[in-house]
């Protein structure tokens, strides 16, 4: 069996707001912090989309960004399964990114 595995790095900014109120009232200072994703896919021998799954550290990238498990896996399947998105990386990418964007993360 042929795996072919499509890898991109998504940088995602995210705000990490002030705890307390002395801060919040006063000096507020919001914080940004780069999420990487890693867009990662088991695909079978087949163009058609029989055995494509994400991978483990496509989700495992996605739970650190603060989604639950199982919109990780909504994702990472979706993103794994699109027929249109088989061998192309950069259409993944973008995909991703637009997903990622518009889900809620818990």
């Amino acid at each position: 069996m042929k795996v072919i595995t499509t890898l991109a790095v998504l940088a995602l900014g995210s705000t990490v707001g002030v705890a307390s109120a002395h801060e919040l009232h006063n000096h507020s200072h919001v914080k940004t912090k780069t999420i990487s994703i890693t867009v990662a896919c088991y695909r079978g021998p087949w163009e058609q989309v029989y055995w494509d799954r994400a991978k483990p550290e496509f989700y495992d990238s996605l739970t650190r960004a603060g989604f639950s498990p199982e919109r990780a896996q909504a994702l990472g399947d979706r993103v794994c399964r699109d027929q249109a998105l088989v061998n192309n990386p950069e259409a993944m990418r973008r995909e991703a990114s637009r997903l990622i964007a518009t889900t809620p993360r818990r």
